[in-house]
Protein backbone atom coordinates (compact mmCIF):
# COMPACT_ATOMS: atom_id res chain seq x y z
CA UNK A 1 0.00 0.00 0.00
CA UNK A 2 1.36 3.43 -0.95
CA UNK A 3 1.16 5.68 2.12
CA UNK A 4 2.83 8.68 0.49
CA UNK A 5 0.84 11.89 0.07
CA UNK A 6 1.72 13.24 -3.36
CA UNK A 7 -1.22 15.68 -3.46
CA UNK A 8 -0.93 17.86 -0.37
CA UNK A 9 -2.78 21.17 -0.61
CA UNK A 10 -2.78 21.04 -4.39
CA UNK A 11 -3.84 24.17 -6.25
CA UNK A 12 -5.58 25.72 -3.23
CA UNK A 13 -3.34 26.01 -0.16
CA UNK A 14 -5.07 27.39 2.93
CA UNK A 15 -4.78 31.04 3.85
CA UNK A 16 -1.91 31.27 6.32
CA UNK A 17 -3.15 34.49 7.94
CA UNK A 18 0.27 35.27 9.37
CA UNK A 19 0.30 37.82 12.23
CA UNK A 20 0.31 41.49 11.27
CA UNK A 21 -0.81 40.72 7.73
CA UNK A 22 2.67 39.46 6.81
CA UNK A 23 2.94 37.88 3.38
CA UNK A 24 5.61 35.38 4.37
CA UNK A 25 6.76 33.75 7.61
CA UNK A 26 10.54 33.46 7.85
CA UNK A 27 12.31 31.05 10.19
CA UNK A 28 16.07 31.06 10.65
CA UNK A 29 17.49 27.78 11.97
CA UNK A 30 20.95 27.34 13.43
CA UNK A 31 21.87 23.66 13.53
CA UNK A 32 24.04 22.94 16.56
CA UNK A 33 25.74 19.56 15.97
CA UNK A 34 29.40 20.00 16.83
CA UNK A 35 30.77 17.34 19.17
CA UNK A 36 27.95 14.87 18.48
CA UNK A 37 29.13 13.81 15.03
CA UNK A 38 30.68 10.44 14.20
CA UNK A 39 33.94 9.95 16.06
CA UNK A 40 35.79 7.06 17.64
CA UNK A 41 35.83 9.26 20.75
CA UNK A 42 32.03 8.86 20.78
CA UNK A 43 32.27 5.09 20.37
CA UNK A 44 31.61 5.12 16.62
CA UNK A 45 33.33 2.87 14.10
CA UNK A 46 34.89 5.77 12.22
CA UNK A 47 35.24 9.49 11.77
CA UNK A 48 32.64 11.88 10.35
CA UNK A 49 32.56 12.31 6.57
CA UNK A 50 29.49 14.50 6.09
CA UNK A 51 28.70 18.20 5.89
CA UNK A 52 32.08 19.85 6.12
CA UNK A 53 34.41 21.84 3.86
CA UNK A 54 36.26 18.59 3.11
CA UNK A 55 33.69 17.60 0.49
CA UNK A 56 33.81 13.89 -0.26
CA UNK A 57 35.97 13.05 2.75
CA UNK A 58 36.30 9.41 3.71
CA UNK A 59 35.41 7.98 7.10
CA UNK A 60 38.52 6.65 8.87
CA UNK A 61 38.63 3.94 11.57
CA UNK A 62 40.61 6.34 13.77
CA UNK A 63 40.49 10.01 14.66
CA UNK A 64 40.39 12.36 11.65
CA UNK A 65 42.02 15.46 13.08
CA UNK A 66 41.24 17.80 10.18
CA UNK A 67 37.56 16.85 10.25
CA UNK A 68 37.42 17.26 14.02
CA UNK A 69 38.87 20.75 13.78
CA UNK A 70 36.40 21.77 11.07
CA UNK A 71 33.55 20.81 13.39
CA UNK A 72 35.26 22.52 16.33
CA UNK A 73 35.29 25.79 14.39
CA UNK A 74 31.51 25.69 14.46
CA UNK A 75 31.26 25.64 18.25
CA UNK A 76 34.36 27.73 19.01
CA UNK A 77 33.90 30.59 16.52
CA UNK A 78 31.17 30.17 13.92
CA UNK A 79 28.29 29.84 16.35
CA UNK A 80 29.28 33.04 18.10
CA UNK A 81 29.49 34.97 14.83
CA UNK A 82 25.95 33.90 13.95
CA UNK A 83 24.85 34.65 17.51
CA UNK A 84 26.10 38.22 17.16
CA UNK A 85 24.39 38.71 13.79
CA UNK A 86 20.97 37.73 15.14
CA UNK A 87 21.14 39.19 18.63
CA UNK A 88 22.40 42.57 17.40
CA UNK A 89 19.27 42.78 15.25
CA UNK A 90 16.97 41.22 17.88
CA UNK A 91 15.88 38.60 15.34
CA UNK A 92 14.32 35.37 16.65
CA UNK A 93 16.00 32.05 15.89
CA UNK A 94 15.26 28.36 16.21
CA UNK A 95 18.16 26.12 17.14
CA UNK A 96 18.11 22.49 16.06
CA UNK A 97 20.24 21.30 18.97
CA UNK A 98 21.74 17.81 19.07
CA UNK A 99 21.57 16.85 22.75
CA UNK A 100 25.14 15.53 23.00
CA UNK A 101 26.46 18.64 21.26
CA UNK A 102 24.57 20.93 23.64
CA UNK A 103 25.98 18.97 26.57
CA UNK A 104 29.51 19.65 25.35
CA UNK A 105 29.10 23.46 25.33
CA UNK A 106 27.01 24.79 28.19
CA UNK A 107 28.10 28.38 27.42
CA UNK A 108 26.47 28.19 24.00
CA UNK A 109 23.26 26.81 25.55
CA UNK A 110 23.14 29.71 28.00
CA UNK A 111 23.60 32.16 25.13
CA UNK A 112 20.71 30.58 23.22
CA UNK A 113 18.45 30.75 26.26
CA UNK A 114 19.46 34.33 27.13
CA UNK A 115 18.61 35.40 23.58
CA UNK A 116 15.13 33.89 23.86
CA UNK A 117 15.80 31.47 21.04
CA UNK A 118 13.81 28.28 20.68
CA UNK A 119 15.93 25.16 21.14
CA UNK A 120 14.29 22.26 19.32
CA UNK A 121 15.62 18.72 19.50
CA UNK A 122 17.97 17.59 16.75
CA UNK A 123 18.14 14.12 18.26
CA UNK A 124 20.72 12.61 20.55
CA UNK A 125 23.59 12.24 18.07
CA UNK A 126 24.46 13.76 14.70
CA UNK A 127 24.61 10.42 12.91
CA UNK A 128 22.72 8.71 10.08
CA UNK A 129 19.74 6.82 11.50
CA UNK A 130 18.73 5.19 8.20
CA UNK A 131 19.80 1.71 9.31
CA UNK A 132 19.79 2.16 13.09
CA UNK A 133 17.49 -0.45 14.69
CA UNK A 134 14.09 0.88 15.68
CA UNK A 135 14.59 0.12 19.37
CA UNK A 136 17.89 1.99 19.43
CA UNK A 137 16.41 5.03 17.71
CA UNK A 138 13.46 5.01 20.11
CA UNK A 139 15.87 4.93 23.07
CA UNK A 140 17.95 7.74 21.53
CA UNK A 141 14.88 9.96 21.15
CA UNK A 142 13.91 9.37 24.79
CA UNK A 143 17.46 10.08 25.97
CA UNK A 144 17.62 13.20 23.79
CA UNK A 145 14.45 14.57 25.39
CA UNK A 146 15.69 13.83 28.92
CA UNK A 147 19.15 15.33 28.35
CA UNK A 148 17.73 18.36 26.51
CA UNK A 149 15.33 19.00 29.39
CA UNK A 150 18.12 18.81 31.94
CA UNK A 151 20.36 21.17 29.94
CA UNK A 152 17.77 23.81 29.04
CA UNK A 153 15.23 23.57 31.84
CA UNK A 154 12.33 22.56 29.59
CA UNK A 155 11.55 19.72 27.20
CA UNK A 156 11.92 20.33 23.45
CA UNK A 157 8.67 21.01 21.62
CA UNK A 158 10.04 20.54 18.12
CA UNK A 159 11.99 17.64 16.64
CA UNK A 160 14.29 17.29 13.65
CA UNK A 161 16.37 14.15 13.32
CA UNK A 162 17.91 15.34 10.07
CA UNK A 163 19.42 12.07 8.92
CA UNK A 164 16.21 10.20 9.65
CA UNK A 165 15.07 6.60 9.24
CA UNK A 166 11.87 5.01 7.92
CA UNK A 167 10.81 4.77 11.59
CA UNK A 168 11.49 8.34 12.70
CA UNK A 169 8.10 9.94 11.98
CA UNK A 170 6.26 7.13 13.76
CA UNK A 171 8.61 7.25 16.74
CA UNK A 172 8.19 11.02 17.04
CA UNK A 173 4.41 10.63 17.02
CA UNK A 174 4.70 7.78 19.50
CA UNK A 175 6.76 9.92 21.88
CA UNK A 176 3.76 12.22 22.03
CA UNK A 177 5.27 15.40 23.45
CA UNK A 178 6.36 17.25 20.33
CA UNK A 179 4.24 20.14 19.07
CA UNK A 180 5.81 19.74 15.63
CA UNK A 181 8.03 17.46 13.58
CA UNK A 182 10.37 19.14 11.06
CA UNK A 183 11.66 16.02 9.27
CA UNK A 184 10.03 16.90 5.96
CA UNK A 185 10.85 19.00 2.92
CA UNK A 186 7.47 18.42 1.26
CA UNK A 187 5.76 21.82 1.37
CA UNK A 188 5.99 25.58 1.85
CA UNK A 189 3.40 25.43 4.62
CA UNK A 190 2.80 23.39 7.77
CA UNK A 191 0.53 20.38 7.39
CA UNK A 192 -0.77 17.44 9.41
CA UNK A 193 0.47 13.86 9.28
CA UNK A 194 -2.41 11.55 10.17
CA UNK A 195 -0.64 8.30 9.27
CA UNK A 196 0.62 7.81 12.82
CA UNK A 197 -2.30 9.25 14.78
CA UNK A 198 -2.92 5.90 16.48
CA UNK A 199 0.58 6.09 18.02
CA UNK A 200 -0.12 9.66 19.15
CA UNK A 201 -3.32 9.22 21.14
CA UNK A 202 -5.42 9.78 18.03
CA UNK A 203 -3.84 13.18 17.39
CA UNK A 204 -2.50 14.13 13.96
CA UNK A 205 1.13 15.25 14.15
CA UNK A 206 1.81 18.78 12.95
CA UNK A 207 4.64 18.92 10.40
CA UNK A 208 6.51 22.19 9.95
CA UNK A 209 8.67 21.40 6.91
CA UNK A 210 12.29 22.40 6.58
CA UNK A 211 14.39 23.17 3.49
CA UNK A 212 17.70 21.97 2.06
CA UNK A 213 17.95 24.50 -0.78
CA UNK A 214 17.86 27.71 1.27
CA UNK A 215 20.49 26.09 3.43
CA UNK A 216 24.18 26.73 3.88
CA UNK A 217 24.88 23.01 3.40
CA UNK A 218 24.92 23.86 -0.31
CA UNK A 219 28.33 25.43 0.30
CA UNK A 220 29.75 21.99 1.06
CA UNK A 221 28.02 20.07 -1.74
CA UNK A 222 29.33 19.37 -5.22
CA UNK A 223 26.44 21.31 -6.79
CA UNK A 224 26.41 24.10 -4.24
CA UNK A 225 27.27 27.74 -3.66
CA UNK A 226 30.84 28.85 -4.20
CA UNK A 227 30.62 32.24 -2.53
CA UNK A 228 28.51 34.23 -0.11
CA UNK A 229 27.08 36.43 -2.87
CA UNK A 230 25.52 33.41 -4.58
CA UNK A 231 23.94 32.34 -1.29
CA UNK A 232 22.58 35.83 -0.68
CA UNK A 233 21.11 36.10 -4.18
CA UNK A 234 19.45 32.70 -3.93
CA UNK A 235 17.94 33.51 -0.52
CA UNK A 236 16.62 36.84 -1.82
CA UNK A 237 15.12 35.20 -4.91
CA UNK A 238 13.38 32.55 -2.81
CA UNK A 239 12.10 35.14 -0.36
CA UNK A 240 10.79 37.45 -3.07
CA UNK A 241 9.00 34.62 -4.88
CA UNK A 242 7.30 33.47 -1.69
CA UNK A 243 6.52 37.08 -0.80
CA UNK A 244 4.87 37.62 -4.18
CA UNK A 245 2.77 34.47 -3.78
CA UNK A 246 1.82 35.41 -0.23
CA UNK A 247 0.81 33.10 2.60
CA UNK A 248 3.96 30.98 2.48
CA UNK A 249 6.76 30.01 4.86
CA UNK A 250 10.52 30.14 4.30
CA UNK A 251 13.12 28.20 6.31
CA UNK A 252 16.81 29.13 6.22
CA UNK A 253 19.24 26.50 7.51
CA UNK A 254 22.59 27.56 8.99
CA UNK A 255 25.55 25.88 10.72
CA UNK A 256 28.32 27.51 12.72
CA UNK A 257 31.00 25.55 10.89
CA UNK A 258 29.58 26.58 7.48
CA UNK A 259 27.69 29.89 7.48
CA UNK A 260 29.68 30.95 10.53
CA UNK A 261 32.74 31.41 8.32
CA UNK A 262 33.41 35.13 7.67
CA UNK A 263 32.91 35.09 3.90
CA UNK A 264 29.52 33.42 4.31
CA UNK A 265 28.30 35.10 7.49
CA UNK A 266 28.23 38.47 5.73
CA UNK A 267 25.66 37.03 3.30
CA UNK A 268 23.52 35.88 6.25
CA UNK A 269 23.63 39.37 7.77
CA UNK A 270 22.78 41.03 4.45
CA UNK A 271 19.85 38.71 3.85
CA UNK A 272 18.52 39.23 7.36
CA UNK A 273 18.65 42.99 6.75
CA UNK A 274 16.75 42.49 3.47
CA UNK A 275 14.01 40.53 5.22
CA UNK A 276 13.68 43.00 8.08
CA UNK A 277 13.53 45.94 5.65
CA UNK A 278 10.79 44.32 3.57
CA UNK A 279 8.10 45.35 6.03
CA UNK A 280 5.83 42.39 5.36
CA UNK A 281 7.74 39.40 6.70
CA UNK A 282 7.01 37.70 10.01
CA UNK A 283 10.38 36.57 11.35
CA UNK A 284 9.49 33.94 13.90
CA UNK A 285 10.71 30.93 15.80
CA UNK A 286 9.47 27.62 14.46
CA UNK A 287 7.45 26.95 17.61
CA UNK A 288 5.60 30.26 17.06
CA UNK A 289 4.75 29.27 13.49
CA UNK A 290 3.56 25.88 14.75
CA UNK A 291 1.34 27.40 17.42
CA UNK A 292 -0.11 29.88 14.92
CA UNK A 293 -0.96 27.02 12.55
CA UNK A 294 -2.53 24.93 15.30
CA UNK A 295 -4.75 27.87 16.26
CA UNK A 296 -5.56 29.04 12.73
CA UNK A 297 -5.96 25.63 11.10
CA UNK A 298 -6.70 23.04 13.80
CA UNK A 299 -6.35 19.43 12.76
Amino acid sequence: MNTRDLVGYGASPPAARWPGGARVAVNFVINYEEGAENSVLNGDKGSENFLSDMVGAASHPDRAMAMESLYEYGSRAGFWRLHRIFTERAAPVTVFGVAKALEANREAVEAMLSAGWEIASHGLRWIDYQTVPEGVERAHIAEAVALHTRLTGSRPLGFYQGRSSPNTARLVAEEGGFVYDADSYADDLPYYDRKHASENGGRAQLIVPYSLDTNDMKFVAYNGFAEGTQFYRYLVDAFEQLREEGGRMMSIGLHGRIAGRPGRAIAVAQFLEHVLASGDAWVARRIDIARHWLETHPA
